[in-house]
């Protein structure tokens, strides 16, 4: 766990986060996928946010473990048809560009797609996030490549993958935060580990990122 300026940061595995604010008491998760025994047993999760429809992010046997009646549901247009039978409160689809602020916290859709490769392409409108907790931005790439839509993003922190093959490179990764995203306090490292890529992707994006601290976070 990272426990950074009063939000608490747990790796779920893969491009799997669930970070608690404990200033409003909120609990959001972001595309569980092979939870742990302890983290299917989390029963307060407010807010689930999935980026996109590849069975790695919209994992119906991890939701079913995490959605409750009181939780709501944030997802690219795409996954709506997919989630729609989960008993949650809320359950509505974003596309890039577009926001809602649910249960207080405000959520943006940011573009995320390759741009040299198949597997995201532009016009299926998967996305990344861009939530504030406790005044601050963080920005959830999602699965991405360099693109010209992070120029705009502002964030305090940002999670960012690193595996190659799907997504940027460490080195790509690297360069989008140190030239464009330029996160003012923090980045972390994401998709290695499960599938794709190993923690020396990490390992290699901090030591190449010079415009903030980076943390390499242990699977809880």
């Amino acid at each position: 766990m990272l426990n950074f300026n009063g939000l608490q940061f747990h790796w779920t595995g893969h491009d799997g986060f669930r970070i608690v604010d404990s200033s409003n008491k909120k609990t959001i998760c972001i595309d569980p996928f092979q939870l742990t025994k302890t983290e299917k047993s989390i029963s307060d999760v407010d807010i689930v946010l999935i980026s996109h429809n590849h069975y790695d992010h919209l994992s119906l046997e991890d939701l079913r473990h995490l959605v409750k009646i009181h939780t709501s549901i944030i997802s690219a247009h795409e996954c709506i048809e997919q989630l729609k039978d989960l008993q949650a409160e809320y359950l509505k689809g974003l596309k890039p560009g577009e926001k809602i602020t649910v249960k207080g916290v405000l959520i943006e859709a940011v573009p995320a797609y390759n741009i040299n490769k198949k597997f995201h392409p532009k016009q299926d409108e998967k996305i990344g996030f861009v939530i504030t907790l406790n005044g601050h931005r963080i920005y959830h790439a999602g699965d991405t490549d360099i693109i010209p839509e992070m120029q705009s993003i502002n964030p305090d922190i940002a999670l960012i993958p690193v595996s190659g093959t799907y997504v940027m490179t460490a080195q790509e990764a690297a360069k989008a935060l140190n030239e464009i995203i330029k996160p003012k306090k923090l980045a972390v490292p994401m998709h290695y580990g499960s599938i794709v890529g190993s923690e020396n992707d990490a390992k290699t994006l901090r030591d190449l990122v010079k415009v903030c601290q980076v943390e390499i976070m242990q699977r809880e």
